[in-house]
């Protein structure tokens, strides 16, 4: 009969393991998620100011009389790129 009873103790003891575990797991992956979310945004407002940094770089250079060549060299690119696209689009 004892061993019934340590059977039943460690069952017992095993499903409670078991649920705390998934506890576990489901907040675990909650954070996850979370982190995910957190990631997604970040990288997104990096693109954003990415962006925002090449254009003021550009911005920078025209306005500036010492890099009026390297401005002329990004007009330059920037026309070129559209009309690419300009082309692409004829097709």
């Amino acid at each position: 009969m004892q061993t019934l009873e340590l059977l039943s103790a460690n069952i017992h003891e095993l499903l409670e393991r078991y649920a705390a575990l998934q506890e576990k797991y489901a907040r675990l992956r909650k954070e996850s998620e979370l982190q995910r979310e957190e990631l997604i945004r970040t990288h997104s407002e990096l693109m954003a100011l990415q962006q925002q940094n090449k254009r003021l770089a550009t911005a920078n250079a025209m306005t500036s009389a010492e890099n009026s060549e390297e401005a002329q060299k990004r007009l330059t690119a920037l026309i070129a790129q559209v009309d690419r696209a300009i082309a692409a689009l004829k097709k």
